[in-house]
């Protein structure tokens, strides 16, 4: 989903690092890229950033020009078919790993296998998250985010409520009886926020319902397999909390900012997010940075693992497919430059701390990643110790082929049980099975 925007925005650089750091000199002969993910002109401090990594990247590049992109976020649901299915992508573009098997399938992606080399910390990369680009030995991606859900809670809302913010649930029962205290705050306080809509309410479900053990999808993904105890158990909770509890507010959020305005509004106690979550509500929707926690899955049998490639577009010359990959490396997997240079981002303003971004592991660069983003946080790191120590024991598992129809699926499911107080639970996931069914058996 959309959380790469937060990612990037929150790497971004200090101003002055640039003017002074010089990238060995590389010739290339004359060549033009198209990059995504240039930060909107709302943000013109990341925006500036940006472009001064473009500048500094073209003088380290004799000949190769850098065009942006300003689309954010950097995946947007509603344009990325319609783009790559008319060829109109950039010769560097992000692909949400939901979407890496249908992209390369379908020969979007140009095999860049003879291009990792560019990268120069590519083995450094997490194994498991660089085989997810991978297919029959060719390589068509470079990854650039990975993450594991959790629980986000505002710390501040807690003490109001009596709760030990140091100390914050770990069952849904403690979830459940946290909600009730900070509903009982008084009107207009959201004890747990929810999704219901925009592909975000099916999301959320999957990220629950792998957290009781469930699944999606059946192990050769061709029948639908979230009607079952974990999934009731999944909606029976949420209209629970919702209508005998009156913990979730009265409000259907749809759609991926609904739930991260409320966030940042300081009024809603709990999500389900990953930890990428606390950079946007503080960066994009004003929350009090010191407000927010992050700990881990609750009861967590697995938690959902999700991320992000950048892929080449296979119209690109062997040209202009190195020139991305230097691009690539340059602005997002150098340690202290581009996205990693968090003096820069603090210098910016911008919350640098949050343990976002996991796709290097405990490599040494990985290590180098994490030491140069404590030595230059701006946020209480503290407060995500819970999820860093929890995360490290609980197993990843990957979204679900066909991840956006499920989600559109999932979401009237989502919406049942929010919206209508006598939802019947096993009714709701009977008629998402059934159409989640028939588009499995469309996809063949």
């Amino acid at each position: 989903m959309q959380r790469s925007t937060g990612l990037l925005l929150v790497a971004a650089l200090c101003l002055s690092a640039c003017a002074s750091t010089k990238e060995p000199s590389t010739t290339s002969a004359n060549v033009t890229i198209t990059v995504a993910c240039q930060p909107a002109k709302s943000a013109p401090k990341e925006r500036q950033a940006w472009d001064d990594d473009v500048a500094t990247f073209m003088k380290a590049h004799p000949g190769v020009t850098v065009k942006s992109t300003d689309q954010q976020p950097c995946f947007d649901p509603k344009t990325f078919g319609p783009k790559l299915a008319g060829g109109q992508m950039e010769t560097v573009f992000v692909v949400p790993v939901t979407n890496y098997n249908d992209v390369i399938s379908q020969g979007q992606a140009l095999d860049v296998t003879q291009y990792t080399g560019e990268i120069k910390n590519w083995n450094d990369l997490r194994q498991d998250v660089r085989a997810l680009v991978t297919k029959d030995g060719k390589v068509y991606g470079v990854p650039n985010v990975h993450y594991g859900v959790g629980l986000v809670y505002n710390r501040k809302l807690f003490t109001q409520a009596g709760l030990d913010p140091s100390n914050p649930p770990k069952t849904w029962a403690e979830i459940r009886e946290a909600a009730k205290k900070i509903a009982g705050l008084g009107p207009g306080y959201v004890g747990y926020g929810e999704y219901s809509g925009g592909n975000t309410g099916g999301w959320h479900f999957t990220q629950a319902i792998y957290g009781r053990g469930g699944s999606d999808l059946t192990p050769d993904n061709k029948k639908a397999a979230f009607n079952s105890p974990e999934g009731r158990a999944v909606l029976q909770n949420l209209h629970d909390m919702r209508w005998v509890d009156n913990s979730m507010g009265s409000k259907l959020l749809v759609g991926w900012e609904s739930l991260m305005m409320a966030m940042g509004s300081g009024k809603v106690g709990m999500m389900l997010g990953a930890p990428d979550v606390v950079t946007d509500v503080v960066n994009k929707f004003k929350g009090n940075v010191a407000d927010y926690g992050i700990t881990g899955f609750p009861e967590a049998k697995a938690t959902l693992s999700g991320g992000e490639a950048f892929m080449v577009n296979p119209k690109a010359t062997p040209a202009e497919a190195k020139a991305g990959l230097q691009w690539i490396d340059f602005r997002f997997n150098t340690v202290g430059k581009g996205r990693f240079d968090f003096a820069r981002g603090k210098t910016l303003g911008n919350p640098v701390g949050v343990p976002d971004n996991d796709v290097y592991g405990d490599s040494a660069t990985g290590k180098a990643i994490q030491a140069d983003r404590k030595a230059n946080a701006t946020l209480p790191v503290e407060n995500y110790e819970p999820y860093v120590q929890a995360a490290a024991a609980v197993p990843p598992k990957a979204e679900p082929v066909h991840a956006q129809e499920l989600y559109a699926i999932l979401d009237v499911a989502m919406s049942g049980v929010l919206s209508r107080q006598n939802a019947d639970v096993g009714q709701l996931l009977s008629d998402a099975e059934s159409k989640a069914n028939s588009m499995l058996a469309a996809k063949g």
